[in-house]
Protein backbone atom coordinates (compact mmCIF):
# COMPACT_ATOMS: atom_id res chain seq x y z
CA UNK A 1 0.00 0.00 0.00
CA UNK A 2 1.50 3.36 -0.84
CA UNK A 3 3.88 3.96 0.83
CA UNK A 4 4.56 1.05 2.47
CA UNK A 5 6.18 2.83 5.81
CA UNK A 6 2.70 4.59 6.27
CA UNK A 7 -0.16 1.76 6.17
CA UNK A 8 -2.61 3.57 8.03
CA UNK A 9 -2.05 7.32 7.50
CA UNK A 10 -3.00 9.89 9.85
CA UNK A 11 -4.53 11.97 7.04
CA UNK A 12 -5.75 11.96 3.16
CA UNK A 13 -2.42 12.22 1.53
CA UNK A 14 -1.22 12.35 -2.49
CA UNK A 15 -1.00 9.86 -4.92
CA UNK A 16 0.34 11.46 -8.41
CA UNK A 17 -0.28 9.51 -12.07
CA UNK A 18 1.86 10.31 -14.46
CA UNK A 19 0.41 12.13 -18.09
CA UNK A 20 -0.24 9.06 -20.72
CA UNK A 21 2.00 10.81 -22.56
CA UNK A 22 5.62 13.19 -21.99
CA UNK A 23 9.20 13.69 -22.48
CA UNK A 24 10.62 11.78 -19.69
CA UNK A 25 13.66 14.92 -19.47
CA UNK A 26 11.33 17.67 -19.18
CA UNK A 27 8.43 15.91 -16.97
CA UNK A 28 11.83 14.81 -14.71
CA UNK A 29 12.36 18.49 -13.79
CA UNK A 30 8.70 18.80 -13.18
CA UNK A 31 8.44 15.59 -10.83
CA UNK A 32 11.47 16.78 -8.98
CA UNK A 33 9.61 20.16 -8.30
CA UNK A 34 6.55 18.23 -7.39
CA UNK A 35 8.11 15.92 -4.31
CA UNK A 36 9.91 19.02 -3.31
CA UNK A 37 7.23 21.13 -1.97
CA UNK A 38 5.25 18.53 -0.23
CA UNK A 39 4.31 15.32 0.74
CA UNK A 40 3.81 13.00 -1.77
CA UNK A 41 3.03 9.59 -0.50
CA UNK A 42 3.34 7.42 -4.39
CA UNK A 43 3.55 7.90 -8.02
CA UNK A 44 2.56 5.27 -10.52
CA UNK A 45 3.92 5.10 -14.34
CA UNK A 46 0.66 5.11 -16.49
CA UNK A 47 1.75 5.17 -20.21
CA UNK A 48 -1.16 3.13 -21.38
CA UNK A 49 -0.78 3.08 -25.51
CA UNK A 50 3.37 3.64 -24.95
CA UNK A 51 5.67 0.63 -26.34
CA UNK A 52 7.60 -1.26 -23.63
CA UNK A 53 10.86 0.55 -24.46
CA UNK A 54 9.50 4.08 -23.90
CA UNK A 55 7.75 2.82 -20.26
CA UNK A 56 11.18 1.20 -19.48
CA UNK A 57 13.18 4.24 -20.31
CA UNK A 58 10.52 6.57 -18.20
CA UNK A 59 10.72 4.20 -15.70
CA UNK A 60 14.32 4.34 -15.35
CA UNK A 61 14.45 8.05 -15.41
CA UNK A 62 12.00 8.03 -13.00
CA UNK A 63 12.04 5.95 -10.26
CA UNK A 64 15.63 7.60 -9.01
CA UNK A 65 13.56 10.72 -8.41
CA UNK A 66 10.68 9.43 -6.66
CA UNK A 67 13.64 6.82 -4.32
CA UNK A 68 15.46 9.83 -3.60
CA UNK A 69 12.37 11.75 -2.13
CA UNK A 70 11.30 8.31 -0.64
CA UNK A 71 7.95 8.03 -3.16
CA UNK A 72 7.16 4.50 -3.81
CA UNK A 73 7.30 3.57 -7.98
CA UNK A 74 3.81 1.77 -9.07
CA UNK A 75 3.64 1.00 -12.58
CA UNK A 76 0.33 0.77 -14.28
CA UNK A 77 -0.88 -3.00 -15.46
CA UNK A 78 2.20 -4.29 -16.13
CA UNK A 79 4.08 -6.85 -13.35
CA UNK A 80 6.79 -7.52 -15.77
CA UNK A 81 7.83 -3.84 -16.35
CA UNK A 82 7.66 -3.46 -12.72
CA UNK A 83 9.62 -6.74 -12.04
CA UNK A 84 12.32 -5.32 -14.74
CA UNK A 85 12.29 -1.71 -13.51
CA UNK A 86 12.78 -2.61 -9.71
CA UNK A 87 9.47 -0.45 -8.95
CA UNK A 88 7.76 -0.91 -5.15
CA UNK A 89 4.87 -2.48 -7.13
CA UNK A 90 1.87 -2.19 -9.85
CA UNK A 91 -1.16 -0.80 -10.53
CA UNK A 92 -4.15 -3.12 -12.20
CA UNK A 93 -7.24 -2.63 -13.65
CA UNK A 94 -10.25 -4.78 -13.62
CA UNK A 95 -9.12 -5.76 -17.56
CA UNK A 96 -5.19 -6.54 -16.46
CA UNK A 97 -3.58 -9.19 -14.85
CA UNK A 98 -4.94 -10.79 -11.83
CA UNK A 99 -3.52 -9.98 -8.28
CA UNK A 100 -2.63 -13.38 -7.44
CA UNK A 101 -0.50 -13.82 -11.01
CA UNK A 102 0.72 -10.74 -10.54
CA UNK A 103 1.94 -11.19 -6.66
CA UNK A 104 4.02 -14.78 -7.77
CA UNK A 105 5.34 -11.96 -10.45
CA UNK A 106 6.48 -9.75 -8.20
CA UNK A 107 6.97 -11.01 -4.43
CA UNK A 108 5.05 -10.71 -1.45
CA UNK A 109 6.97 -7.11 -0.69
CA UNK A 110 5.44 -5.48 -3.46
CA UNK A 111 2.65 -3.12 -3.61
CA UNK A 112 -0.24 -4.62 -5.66
CA UNK A 113 -3.44 -1.91 -6.06
CA UNK A 114 -6.67 -2.83 -7.68
CA UNK A 115 -9.29 -0.43 -9.74
CA UNK A 116 -12.78 -1.17 -8.20
CA UNK A 117 -14.67 1.41 -9.71
CA UNK A 118 -17.74 1.70 -7.73
CA UNK A 119 -17.98 -1.97 -6.76
CA UNK A 120 -18.43 -2.91 -2.76
CA UNK A 121 -17.64 -6.99 -4.53
CA UNK A 122 -14.97 -6.04 -6.13
CA UNK A 123 -13.81 -4.34 -3.42
CA UNK A 124 -13.99 -7.38 -1.10
CA UNK A 125 -12.89 -9.74 -3.52
CA UNK A 126 -9.44 -7.53 -4.49
CA UNK A 127 -8.99 -7.82 -0.77
CA UNK A 128 -9.22 -11.50 -0.29
CA UNK A 129 -6.64 -11.72 -3.69
CA UNK A 130 -3.80 -9.66 -1.41
CA UNK A 131 -4.19 -6.00 -2.89
CA UNK A 132 -2.68 -3.77 -0.58
CA UNK A 133 -5.51 -1.01 -1.51
CA UNK A 134 -8.16 -0.90 -3.28
CA UNK A 135 -9.23 2.46 -6.01
CA UNK A 136 -13.05 4.07 -6.60
CA UNK A 137 -13.37 6.44 -8.89
CA UNK A 138 -14.25 8.01 -11.37
CA UNK A 139 -15.31 10.11 -8.47
CA UNK A 140 -15.18 13.70 -11.03
CA UNK A 141 -15.61 14.22 -14.98
CA UNK A 142 -12.32 13.60 -16.50
CA UNK A 143 -10.25 13.31 -20.05
CA UNK A 144 -7.39 11.49 -18.33
CA UNK A 145 -9.37 7.92 -18.80
CA UNK A 146 -13.29 7.39 -20.07
CA UNK A 147 -14.81 5.87 -17.38
CA UNK A 148 -18.71 4.97 -17.13
CA UNK A 149 -18.10 4.56 -13.12
CA UNK A 150 -19.45 7.42 -10.89
CA UNK A 151 -19.63 6.39 -7.21
CA UNK A 152 -20.70 8.40 -4.24
CA UNK A 153 -17.93 9.70 -1.58
CA UNK A 154 -20.14 7.83 0.43
CA UNK A 155 -18.40 4.29 -0.70
CA UNK A 156 -15.22 5.94 0.96
CA UNK A 157 -16.65 6.05 4.32
CA UNK A 158 -18.41 2.39 4.18
CA UNK A 159 -15.09 0.96 3.08
CA UNK A 160 -13.22 2.96 5.61
CA UNK A 161 -15.30 1.42 8.60
CA UNK A 162 -15.66 -2.03 6.97
CA UNK A 163 -11.71 -2.63 6.23
CA UNK A 164 -8.46 -2.37 6.97
CA UNK A 165 -7.20 -1.52 3.52
CA UNK A 166 -6.79 1.84 2.47
CA UNK A 167 -8.72 3.44 -0.45
CA UNK A 168 -8.05 5.54 -3.06
CA UNK A 169 -10.18 7.85 -5.21
CA UNK A 170 -9.44 9.02 -8.06
CA UNK A 171 -11.02 10.66 -11.03
CA UNK A 172 -10.81 14.35 -11.97
CA UNK A 173 -9.91 15.61 -8.99
CA UNK A 174 -8.45 19.03 -7.78
CA UNK A 175 -7.56 21.62 -5.62
CA UNK A 176 -10.94 22.78 -5.96
CA UNK A 177 -13.05 19.26 -4.83
CA UNK A 178 -10.10 17.23 -2.94
CA UNK A 179 -11.72 17.90 0.02
CA UNK A 180 -15.14 16.16 0.07
CA UNK A 181 -13.27 12.96 -0.85
CA UNK A 182 -11.14 13.61 1.99
CA UNK A 183 -13.49 13.85 4.78
CA UNK A 184 -15.75 11.36 3.29
CA UNK A 185 -12.49 8.88 4.28
CA UNK A 186 -10.17 8.54 0.92
CA UNK A 187 -6.79 7.29 2.48
CA UNK A 188 -4.98 8.50 -0.87
CA UNK A 189 -6.21 11.12 -3.66
CA UNK A 190 -4.90 10.37 -7.19
CA UNK A 191 -4.43 12.83 -9.12
CA UNK A 192 -2.76 13.09 -13.23
CA UNK A 193 -4.05 16.64 -14.69
CA UNK A 194 -4.91 18.11 -11.55
CA UNK A 195 -1.02 18.59 -10.70
CA UNK A 196 0.55 18.48 -14.41
CA UNK A 197 -1.76 21.28 -15.91
CA UNK A 198 -2.17 23.30 -12.96
CA UNK A 199 -2.33 27.09 -14.39
CA UNK A 200 0.69 27.77 -11.46
CA UNK A 201 2.58 24.44 -12.07
CA UNK A 202 3.12 20.99 -10.53
CA UNK A 203 5.11 22.33 -7.24
CA UNK A 204 2.38 25.10 -6.51
CA UNK A 205 -0.51 22.07 -7.15
CA UNK A 206 1.24 20.08 -4.69
CA UNK A 207 1.54 22.53 -2.05
CA UNK A 208 -2.03 23.69 -2.50
CA UNK A 209 -2.99 20.21 -2.05
CA UNK A 210 -1.18 19.32 0.95
CA UNK A 211 -2.52 22.32 2.46
CA UNK A 212 -6.30 21.03 2.14
CA UNK A 213 -5.25 17.67 2.71
CA UNK A 214 -3.48 18.95 5.78
CA UNK A 215 -6.58 21.11 6.85
CA UNK A 216 -9.27 18.40 6.19
CA UNK A 217 -10.34 15.56 8.89
CA UNK A 218 -11.79 12.65 8.19
CA UNK A 219 -15.24 11.52 9.37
Amino acid sequence: MPPEDNPTPERCRLYLVSPPTFNPEHFAGALETAFSVGDVACFQLRMKDAPDADILAAGRRLIEICHAHDVAFLVNDRPDLARELGADGVHLGQSDMNIREAREILGYDATIGATCHDSRHLAFEAGEAGADYVAFGAFFPTRTKETRFHPDPEILTWWSEVAELPSVAIGGITVDNCASLAAAGADFVAVSSGVWNYPEGPGEAVRNFNEILDSTAKQ
